[in-house]
């Protein structure tokens, strides 16, 4: 693959995997183009491995969901209450909090639920490539799915 298209791939990528990131990590944005800047530097130095271009944004998704996966495997927070930065707020509401509730309902299910609930919903991949990019059967995507719908919904009919 050229640098060229590698760059065009990228502009074209780019905002369906920060959205997807932005909704993995809950609405922490920064976080999640910290994430995608790693992924695309990944898919970069490994681009010569992709067989098929005509795959390359589920490719790209497959190293953006490990990267993320990574990332939660090794964070650790470790702050006294003291230490924890008070939070000010403005008068005008933020545009970032307007998926508040549905961030904190994602927040709430278990990984492989929520990430093939955003893949299905939010970025339109089938079942089959879902299952390639997390790495699981189609079967499996499809109980993720299930029991993700089923526990937004109780989550959000609470709020």
């Amino acid at each position: 693959m050229t640098r060229e298209c590698f760059i065009s791939y990228v502009e074209s990528t780019q905002k369906a995997l920060r959205r997807f990131l932005t909704a993995l990590c809950c609405g922490n944005a920064g976080l999640a183009d910290d994430i995608a800047q790693e992924t695309y530097v990944k898919a970069y130095l490994s681009c010569e491995g992709l067989s098929d271009e005509s795959k390359f944004k589920a490719w790209l998704f497959r190293i953006g969901y490990t990267t993320f996966i990574n990332h939660k495997r090794s964070e650790r927070i470790f702050a006294e209450y003291d230490e924890i930065p008070e939070v000010k707020s403005s008068d005008e509401a933020d545009s970032s909090f307007r998926y508040q509730a549905l961030y904190s309902a994602l927040n709430m299910l278990p990984p492989k639920e929520r990430t093939s609930v955003l893949l299905f919903y939010m970025e339109g991949y089938s079942i089959k490539e879902i299952a390639v990019i997390e790495d699981v059967s189609q079967e499996a995507v499809k109980q993720h799915l299930s029991r993700g719908r089923n526990h937004l919904r109780g989550l959000l009919s609470n709020n």
